[in-house]
């Protein structure tokens, strides 16, 4: 069983604490079995003050960190020396060098100050809050900070973005191990969207109205139901009730995008699920996907998630198969 330890720091934020706790627990195999372990820890093994009005004890200090698969740190609002003067305590500096050499380790939201102080995002792809994130670059000069993506992931380093980016990082997480449909059931579990693409800006918009509700939702379900065939804007705007004009700028508004990019999200993500659940060939899957031919499928996934069906095949389909 694949064990995380999750570090709660002073000041640490409940919400972002209790991420990785609610979804790697949610995750389940075929027989219902935990796939993983989420044990909390502080510096010292005493209780920690929260950001909010109450404390958090816990039952391990930080040496248990030399022990676990993954390690995920919270964000915090004490982090003090570490933001101001991109410096690390004695104690957390210890905590960390004792991390095993090659284990997963996650940083959520500002957090990510902990792991450039700790000179683990050098040359590295990294996030956070959009708000920091100039402010995290200018102190860490060696980092590569991406202030426009829910989360990055470099491998054995992986950071999000503010607040519920966490729990896309997470998934992410559980995709990466366990494949889409585990992630899928996780999502479901806990009522959040399995995936999430597009820059942080998007989620600034107004939420996509019920499909009962007026707006462009009802054209959107009927757009997903039929996503293999030819569709136009003009299509959407009928099931609206719309001019074409008026849909598009109501769907702007509803979504942060237009219809065209969102036909093409929805249909790459489809391509992803044929990719990783079934042994179609490149070009049947574009063709089942909308996308009509191999060439275009190969680079719109690429657009998205910056991988070839091939290799996208490769990493996911032998854990979900």
């Amino acid at each position: 069983m694949h064990h995380v330890g999750v570090l709660a720091l002073d000041g640490v934020f409940p919400f972002e604490l209790g991420i990785p706790a609610r979804i790697f627990g949610a995750a389940r195999d075929s027989a219902g079995r935990p796939l993983y372990t989420v044990t909390t820890c502080s510096l010292d093994g005493g209780p920690v003050r929260s950001e909010a009005d109450y404390g958090l004890a816990v039952s391990h200090d930080a040496s248990l960190l030399a022990a676990v698969d993954t390690v995920v740190i919270p964000p915090s609002h004490a982090l003090g020396p570490v933001r101001e003067e991109g410096r690390l305590p004695d104690a957390l500096r210890e905590a960390l060098a004792g991390i095993r050499p090659g284990t997963r380790i996650v940083a959520i939201c500002t957090a990510a100050y902990v792991l450039a102080a700790a000179g683990l995002l050098d040359h590295r792809r990294a996030t956070t809050h959009w708000r920091e994130a100039g402010r995290l670059q200018r102190m860490f000069t060696a980092a590569r900070i991406d202030p426009d993506v829910l989360f990055v992931d470099d491998g054995d380093i992986l950071t999000s973005a503010g607040v519920a980016a966490g729990i896309d990082l997470c998934l992410h997480l559980v995709r990466r191990d366990h494949g889409s449909r585990t992630a899928n059931d996780v999502a479901r579990s806990c009522v959040v969207p399995p995936w999430r693409d597009g820059g942080q800006a998007q989620y600034i918009q107004r939420p996509v109205p019920e499909p009962g509700a007026s707006g462009t939702a009802a054209a959107q379900a009927w757009a997903m139901e039929r996503l293999a065939e030819p569709l136009t804007v003009a299509a959407l705007a009928a099931q609206a009730h719309m001019s074409v004009r008026t849909f598009s700028r109501r769907f702007r508004e509803e979504t942060g995008t237009t219809p065209a990019q969102w036909l093409v999200r929805q249909r790459v993500d489809l391509a992803r699920h044929h990719l990783e659940t079934t042994d179609w060939p490149v070009d049947l899957v574009a063709l089942r996907s909308g996308l009509g031919t191999g060439a275009s499928l190969r680079q719109h996934l690429h657009a998205a998630i910056g991988v070839s069906p091939q290799a996208y095949r490769r990493t996911f389909r032998p854990a979900s198969g």
